[in-house]
């Protein structure tokens, strides 16, 4: 997880870069946000290496414009369909077990690869806002009745 906030490419759409001290905090943040809502984003993991490459899963801080499935990879493994994979099984999660009748992925509007990644599981750009002083674009996925378990 420090490795994924120490590096510019991959944390600069997550809050910018940050030591060690505080990638635990915003570890803490991600965990904390289990405990008070009862779910989260989880480890994803390579399979044959069960190395960590990044997290990703249902979210909804307090103060976030809509429940978002969101996602972030270190950089060395994006590009590979880990992303889309992950946030498949993600959205499938949220809708199946959660209840979740429609959900969103904020996206930083520089943020090229997260974007291409909302466009394959089908997801489409529905208005830009700014949340937390970022300028993001609010894609909006599939609902669970519009074949939601699967990429476009």
């Amino acid at each position: 997880m420090a490795d994924l906030f120490a590096h510019e490419p991959t944390a600069r759409f997550i809050g910018g870069t940050c030591n060690d001290e505080d990638a635990w905090r915003r570890m803490a943040t991600l965990v904390g946000h289990v405990a008070l809502r009862g779910y989260g984003v989880w480890a994803v993991e390579e399979l044959s290496t069960r190395q960590f490459i990044g997290y990703c899963g249902p979210w909804y801080p307090h103060g976030w414009p809509e429940p978002e499935i969101a996602w972030s990879l270190r950089a060395s493994f994006q590009g590979r369909g880990f992303a889309t994979e992950a946030a498949v099984c993600a959205r499938r999660y949220a809708y199946e077990v959660l209840g979740w009748r429609t959900a969103v992925s904020c996206i930083a509007l520089q943020n090229d690869a997260s974007i291409r990644v909302a466009l394959r599981l089908g997801a489409k750009l529905e208005r830009t806002a700014v949340n937390r002083g970022w300028d993001i674009g609010i894609y909006r996925h599939p609902g669970p009745d519009l074949g939601a378990s699967k990429p476009a």
